[in-house]
């Protein structure tokens, strides 16, 4: 059984998480810096998530902006395709990411040393995704 019943669905619990990463002050300035286009292509459902921390962002009180859909002015660095629930586990802390490429649960493309660096930066939304999920009464999405 997939996580999300939809793209509406994923968009608004993913697109939440994304929402308060950016505007962190611990994790998104750890994020900007690393001056890097990030492109995740979900499937099963399907959703296209970009985040450009290469230019100034301009969404209120956040560090870079985060774009959803096709976005063809925007060209990332690295693209990341994987299934939906994949990205569900990773933001759980459930998922190793260099043995997810190796399996080709997720697939990327780019320099992956540049996603590698920034992995110390985003451990903290292993703890704030389960913490959010409680906040919006999605408890029956929490892994345990």
């Amino acid at each position: 059984m997939a996580y999300f019943k939809d793209e509406a669905e994923l968009r608004e619990i993913i697109g939440m998480l994304y929402d308060r990463v950016k505007i962190d002050p611990a994790i998104a300035p750890r994020i900007r810096d690393g001056k890097i286009i990030v492109q995740f292509r979900y499937t099963d459902p399907v959703g296209i998530v970009t985040i450009n921390a290469a230019a100034p962002p301009t969404q209120p009180n956040a560090f870079y902006d985060v774009l959803w859909g096709e976005n063809e002015r925007i060209k990332p660095d690295v693209a990341m395709s994987m299934k939906a629930d994949v990205a569900h586990q990773f933001w759980h802390g459930k998922v190793n990411l260099m043995a997810a490429l190796t399996r080709r649960q997720i697939v990327a493309k780019g320099p992956i040393p540049k996603i590698l660096k920034l992995l110390p930066a985003v451990e903290p939304v292993y703890a704030i995704y389960p913490q959010m999920l409680r906040e919006i009464g999605r408890v029956d999405l929490i892994i345990a």
